[in-house]
This record gives C-alpha cells, structure tokens and sequence, in this order.
C-alpha cells in the first residue's frame, strides 16, 4: 500500500465517521422536533414568529436523506477498497488520480470519463 492509498483510506475512515455521527444528530434532531410538535397544540403554520415546526421537520429530514445517502457512498467505497477495485475508473479501467479521490472520496470515475 502507497502513502497515497494510506491517505486515501484514512480520508474516506474519517469521512465515513463524521458521516454516521451526523446521521445520528440528525435522526436525533428529527425525533425532537417530532415530539415538540406533539406537546404543542399551536397552529404553526400561521404563527407569524419565525420557522414553522413543518419547515423544521423538512428541512430535516432533506439533510438526514442527505447524509444517509453520503454514508451509503461511503460504504460502497470501502466496500470498493476491500474488493481491490476502489481507485479504478468504472468505465475506462484506468487509475484514479490520488488528489481526485481525496477531492471527491466516493468518485467511481477518472477526471476524463467524469467530462
């Protein structure tokens, strides 16, 4: 193994990490917001006072998706690394370039397919 692979992989370990952690703010966020709306029996959707509960809840769980489709990408890319394949252009064969990996870790193509 390379440096760069090394780099590589303790990259995509650190992002798979802050990924999972914030999948699980998140969810934890969501519940809460979930709960409050349950303990109040307030019309949001016309209180003049800031963000709805709804809006709240939306925006929410649109980053909680988000994050959760991040971690699956991580996944699939160790997944990739166990199986030797990671690092390689899924169209063209080629290698991936090291600071094209480290700029986008869960990349599947080299720079020139990706154009």
């Amino acid at each position: 193994m390379s440096p760069d692979d090394q780099q590589v992989r303790t990259a995509l370990a650190a992002d798979r990490a802050a990924t999972a952690e914030r999948v699980a703010a998140l969810t934890r966020d969501l519940e809460a917001i979930v709960e409050a709306s349950r303990l109040v029996a307030t019309d949001d959707e016309h209180d003049p006072e800031g963000s709805t509960i709804a809006f709240e809840r939306s925006q929410t769980t649109t980053l909680l998706a988000d994050a959760r489709r991040r971690l699956a990408e991580l996944d699939q890319a160790l997944v990739r690394v166990e199986a030797g394949s990671y690092g390689r252009c899924e169209t063209c064969g080629r290698p991936i370039a090291t600071e094209r990996l480290l700029a986008r870790l869960t990349t599947r193509t080299c720079i020139d397919c990706a154009s």
